[in-house]
């Protein structure tokens, strides 16, 4: 149960619509719910936000379906699995409505929420070759009630692609900029933004990249203001930061 869950409980006692002791009895429910290989945090959209999120990498297709069975059974209306594999999808698929993309190993149960962000979250990468970590944070930030907006292959190679979107990036609340080689994007990026800039150095490279580290060194090194920076293909983590500084009131 999310923030908005909890508040629709309530406007519904207001209205006499729901007993007080019906909703005690919702609210009263277990946090979370052990299943032996996994504990279901329940309560996490109620501290955070959002509901939890399955990541898929290293659980087989029987324990996601078994996770998702039991998130679905309480109430939950979105469900996002990450990293997951085209044999959980396919598990999935049975009995749910499964939207899944294998490029980006990701899969969406449900409907994503109406936007409820104070504005835009802009998604930039720096080459083609990215737009698999950018969907990640695309439609994890989308799961989570963001507007989304991508813009990609827009790489230093050629600012004039970057520059040519100059009134997205000032207009943005919030941007993501995932790129890989040498992760110069993020340094741009927010050398022309008024907004917090996450950045995402991806694994894309030739030898000396090291799968991402050259790119993570870059943007941690940059020398522009406001850059915060995750984990190497990090799009989900980043889509979360982001959506937290979307959602401030």
């Amino acid at each position: 149960m999310d923030k908005q869950e909890i508040r629709h409980l309530l406007e519904q006692v207001k209205n006499d619509e729901v007993s007080i002791d019906q909703a005690l009895l919702e609210l009263k429910k277990e946090p979370f719910e052990d299943l032996g290989y996994a504990k279901i945090d329940h309560h996490r959209g109620l501290r955070q936000g959002y509901a939890e999120v399955i990541f898929g990498a290293g659980k087989t297709p029987e324990q996601i379906a078994g996770i998702v069975e039991h998130m679905h059974a309480r109430g939950q209306s979105t469900i996002l699995i990450t990293r997951m594999y085209q044999e959980a999808a396919d598990l999935l698929m049975e009995k749910y409505e499964l939207h899944y993309d294998p490029k980006v190993k990701l899969g969406l149960i449900g409907r994503m929420p109406e936007p409820d962000g104070d504005g835009t979250i802009l998604i930039c990468t720096g080459g083609t070759s990215d737009i698999p970590v950018a969907e990640e944070a695309a439609w994890t930030a989308e799961a989570m009630g963001n507007h989304v907006q991508r813009l990609y292959d827009v790489g230093v190679a050629g600012i004039h692609r970057t520059l040519a979107h100059l009134d997205d990036i000032m207009q943005a609340n919030v941007i993501i900029t995932i790129a890989g080689m040498e992760g110069a994007l993020a340094s741009v990026i927010a050398g022309l933004a008024d907004c917090p800039v996450i950045a995402v150095p991806t694994s894309v490279g030739y030898g000396a990249a090291f799968g991402g580290l050259a790119a993570l060194l870059s943007m941690l090194n940059s020398c522009a203001n406001g850059v915060g920076v995750v984990n190497i293909d990090n799009g989900f983590g980043a889509a979360c930061l982001a959506s937290m500084i979307n959602h401030r009131k």
